[in-house]
């Protein structure tokens, strides 16, 4: 390259560079004046540098300083963050139709057939259409208790499994997504997959953890170049495609099913129905098909598995909690091989673990994004349509001034109280709330009661070696262990 070349390419670089801070100015000076409090940014950027690892941590840090409504600027998109009570309820209660469509975000459209699924979709008539369709044909209470004999044979499955070990190491973590992708493998796809090529099991984390990877052009869009240059398009479109095939090869085998003799009725089979009767009068497309199934068997499994496995990992932390449980369950079983399902309805205690371990340990802390679709006004402040909104359910649940010893795990305090995770307790939603509440909470939440509640029943279990659990945490959408669970177990007589 010429050296009169490198000077003009140097100058042409620094003077963009100029006219982009100019522009930041002169947007910042014209935006609405009464905003919510904001921490100093840096130019292009704005608060990136201080964000990382532990987001939930750092927005929470940053809280205590900037109010529990703060404004922030990922790149050159204006964010705010909700930390408390009263903000949460205003923007999923107050404002809830305001708030309820997703911003675009680079990584879930190339993953979700450009959005098609049930989460990430646009708030609108084609989100209502795949939601309806979703709960009434997999979701649904009625649904979910006909799926009680594969949850049964399941965790009877899982039993088996730890006591063939002969109380040598378990691997928990392991047998929770098994049990989870197996029950869910059945209900929608009619049957596991394992042994296949495609390592279908660990799918959910790795479509987690892609969701959790900054995408510089979702956030400075003239700089998506760079998201290219990183790999990251390359790596998102490897991990689509592959996706893709598998899910493709699961409806071919479904409108095959009398050649290969593949039995049951699953959620394949009755989306399938509705596309050829058409019965809903709105038009199934096969890759509609697809991002449902992705939805419910991706997002299913993942926040499934991780809030049982952070469940047990806090009762591991804490004996008396879990002697507690063992007791209940002890009682209940009276003996038999089991806990069938129908019984976890007189297990108050079971129920108060599960929710004392969700409210610590939210599957995805900062849910899903919103976005605003008009202007508004919010707890006195100006919110402009098209500001990104992120809800710190983490950081709701561990508030001072609402919980008392928030950092403690204390499933007592969820006994003889009405408090829930199903969206109308706002300083408890770790599945969110008002319209995009996830339409999943009872289906996964049956899963883990009948599968913690038959762990403890038949087993003792122990942390190996002295150092104690590490809780150290994962990056992406869903925060998961980072280490797995390793204990020796001993069959309860």
């Amino acid at each position: 390259m010429s050296f009169h070349l490198k000077v003009f390419l140097f100058s042409f670089i620094a003077l963009l560079l100029a006219l982009l801070i100019l522009k930041s100015y002169i947007s910042t000076s014209k935006s609405h004046k009464n905003q919510p409090p904001s921490p100093p940014k840096l130019p292009l950027i704005g608060n990136l540098h201080q964000l990382g690892s532990g987001t939930h941590r750092v927005l929470r840090s940053m809280a205590q300083t900037y109010g529990p409504l703060m404004l922030i600027h990922i790149g050159t998109v204006p964010v705010i963050v909700a930390s408390s009570v009263d903000t949460a309820r205003e923007i999923m209660k107050t404002h809830d139709k305001i708030f309820s469509n997703r911003p675009f975000l680079n990584i879930a459209s190339r993953l979700f057939y450009d959005t098609k699924d049930i989460a990430f979709a646009q708030y609108g008539e084609y989100w209502r259409q795949v939601k309806s369709i979703s709960i009434l044909h997999l979701l649904s209470n009625k649904r979910v208790q006909s799926y009680q004999q594969v949850r049964e044979d399941e965790v009877a499955r899982m039993i088996k499994k730890i006591q063939a070990t002969n109380e040598s190491v378990v691997d928990l973590s392991e047998l929770l997504i098994s049990l989870t992708n197996n029950v869910i493998c059945k209900v929608a796809l009619g049957r596991t997959y394992e042994g296949m090529r495609v390592n279908y099991k660990n799918m959910p984390v790795r479509i987690g953890d892609m969701l959790g990877r900054f995408s510089v052009g979702s956030y400075i869009p003239w700089l998506g170049w760079v998201d290219r240059l990183s790999g990251l398009h390359r790596e998102a479109d490897e991990l689509a495609k592959e996706i893709d095939e598998f899910y493709e090869g699961v409806i071919a085998e479904h409108e095959n099913k009398k050649e290969i003799s593949v039995e049951g009725h699953d959620l394949v089979d009755i989306l399938l129905e509705v596309q050829r009767d058409n019965s809903t009068g709105f038009r199934l497309e096969r890759y509609t098909i697809k991002a449902i199934i992705m939805d419910v068997f991706g997002a299913g499994t993942d926040t499934t598995f991780t809030s049982l496995e952070w469940a047990i990992s806090e009762l591991l932390r804490n004996p008396r909690a879990m002697k507690e449980l063992q007791q209940e369950a002890r009682k209940i079983g009276q003996g038999r091989s089991m806990i069938p399902e129908d019984d976890i309805s007189k297990m108050p205690y079971l129920k108060a673990v599960l929710k004392e371990a969700l409210r610590l340990h939210p599957p995805a802390p900062l849910l899903v994004p919103h976005e605003s679709t008009k202007d508004v006004k919010l707890l006195g402040y100006d919110i402009p349509s098209g500001t990104q909104v992120m809800i710190n359910a983490w950081a709701i649940a561990r508030d001072p001034s609402i919980w008392e010893d928030p950092e403690e795990f204390r499933p007592e305090r969820f006994l003889n109280t009405p408090t829930d995770y199903k969206g109308t307790h706002f300083e408890f939603i770790p599945f969110g709330a008002g319209r995009r509440l996830c339409p999943g909470i009872s289906f996964a939440m049956t899963i883990n009661e009948l599968a913690l509640a038959n762990l403890v029943y038949k087993f003792e279990f122990a942390l190996i070696g002295e150092e104690g659990l590490d809780m150290t945490e994962s990056n992406g959408i869903t925060v998961h262990r980072k280490f797995p669970i390793l204990v020796t177990s001993t069959p309860y007589e």
